[in-house]
């Protein structure tokens, strides 16, 4: 009797190279590549219009490669817990196999799966993907694994000793072609947007490549520095999969451990390593406590009065807070869908702190904005920046704009690229103040372009901190 084909559903996994998912699924049977666009996908696709052109242009790409290997993406619309037990049946496939989500949502429609693929009869496969290093292999020393890490410092220390899995190459997958009648693919227009640049997996080894050979050996200063935008640029090929965190971490260790390279270029890519390091902190935090989606891990913040209004937020929406360096930030995710990750630090904190708006309300507008799609590590991160989260220091660190814009963009390059009314005015007129420059309103721009700071950051924070202070005080 023939072995019987398993179905790989492609989520955010949208590569065939050094894929845990896909090995899993050869293991048990030629591979019969699927993807479903459910609602939860198009709600977030919807969201975004730029994450929406890089999705559809990944899954193009993807379905391109497959062709090439004499295999074919089938694709159906609907609700997964329907259509996979449905789709193994009319396929003849004895199970699914798909990649771990890491969100509270994604976690619990895993579950759903799972539940009516075996109900069904059907095997169901679920396997670590998006991580260099999985939640259950980062918690398997400690003496509670099954709550993980909720602090950095020794997670990475645990991180950074452990061996990073190297799956099959694609051209030893074996993969079927399916005759069962396909939907078309996604496009761009199906969900409001335009297309965009090509997205892919060629794309996304190029674009690491490209840091490797010309900026990983500057990361350090890259890291903090805006101007030029020399970090790796990374985070959405790898949100979607188009790369994995596997292979970008074994080739960072590999150069990281040549005994000749210099100690600043060992320095950054430490610094680096210690970024991914990070991503997969945050994913393993999510995928033990799933909850933190919509409340602080810190038990003692669950409590914590947030605003969820003031009258500087749609300043911060905008990019017109009188702050330079949070504008600019606001204003390069909004012309580009991203932003420099220094910068998003600073300008979270302003929200948080400065207005003391909730955290949650800044993760919602920029995954508006953003083309990466990982709720689970933007939670994270919001929550570690806004000091309800896994940073366990004392108080929040809550950032000056005006003092990280003197230090990181001292001669005014990146905030100039990003704010066309600041682009002629002399930089010693700014005085942190930038709206009461006398040269302000030269050229294209009057007067009153740039607004004054929308609320004095001093006074702001000094605020915050005493009611910060009150709250945990026992």
């Amino acid at each position: 009797m023939a072995e019987r084909p398993f179905v790989y559903r492609f989520t955010k996994d949208l590569r065939l190279d050094d894929h845990a998912g896909l090995a899993a699924a050869a293991s048990r049977g030629n591979v019969l590549p699927l993807l479903v666009i459910d609602r939860s996908l198009e709600t977030r696709l919807e969201r975004s219009p730029r994450r929406a052109a890089f999705y559809c242009s990944a899954v193009r790409a993807l379905a391109a490669e497959l062709e090439e290997r004499g295999s074919r993406l089938v694709v159906r619309r609907g609700v997964p817990e329907t259509i996979l037990p449905r789709y193994a049946r009319d396929a003849g496939a004895s199970g699914v196999a798909w990649a771990s989500a890491y969100d509270l949502d994604g976690i619990e429609q895993d579950q759903r799966v799972q539940s009516s693929l075996e109900e069904a009869g059907f095997a169901a496969v679920v396997v670590h993907d998006a991580p260099a290093v999985a939640p259950e292999e980062s918690a398997a020393e400690r003496s509670a694994p099954g709550l993980g890490y909720r602090a950095f410092a020794p997670y990475f220390n645990a991180w950074r000793q452990l061996p990073i899995a190297s799956y099959e190459h694609p051209l030893l997958l074996r993969f079927a072609r399916c005759e069962l009648e396909s939907e078309a693919l996604p496009t761009a227009q199906e969900f409001g947007a335009v297309d965009g640049a090509p997205a892919g997996a060629a794309v996304a080894r190029a674009c690491f490549e490209r840091f490797l050979r010309e900026d990983a050996a500057r990361y350090a200063v890259a890291a903090v520095v805006p101007s030029g935008d020399r970090t790796s640029q990374l985070s959405a090929h790898l949100s979607f999969g188009t790369i994995a965190a596997r292979s970008v971490v074994r080739a960072v260790r590999e150069r990281f451990e040549n005994p000749f390279a210099l100690s600043e270029e060992r320095l950054s890519l430490r610094l680096f390593l210690r970024a991914i390091a990070q991503r997969d902190f945050f994913l393993q935090l999510s995928w033990f406590h799933p909850e933190t989606h919509d409340r602080a891990l810190q038990e003692k913040m669950r409590a914590f009065a947030w605003r969820r209004d003031h009258p500087g937020l749609d300043a911060w929406r905008r990019g017109s807070t009188g702050y330079p360096l949070v504008d600019a930030g606001v204003r390069q995710l909004h012309a580009t869908g991203w932003m420099h990750p220094h910068v998003r630090a600073v300008t979270a904190s302003w929200l948080c702190f400065d207005l003391g708006v909730d955290w949650r309300l800044g993760r919602e507008e920029w995954d508006r904005r953003l083309i990466e799609d990982d709720p689970a590590l933007a939670t994270g991160n919001w929550q570690w920046i806004a000091g309800v989260g896994a940073d366990m220091a004392q108080y929040p660190r809550i950032y000056n704009p005006e003092r990280q814009r003197r230090r990181y963009d001292p001669t005014g390059e990146y905030v100039r690229r990003w704010i066309p009314e600041l682009a002629q005015v002399p930089l010693d007129t700014w005085y942190g103040k930038p709206a009461e420059s006398p040269q302000l309103g030269l050229g294209l721009y009057s007067r009153d372009s740039y607004p004054k700071p929308a609320i004095d950051h001093g006074v702001a924070a000094r605020a915050f901190l005493r009611r910060y202070r009150e709250f945990t005080s026992p």
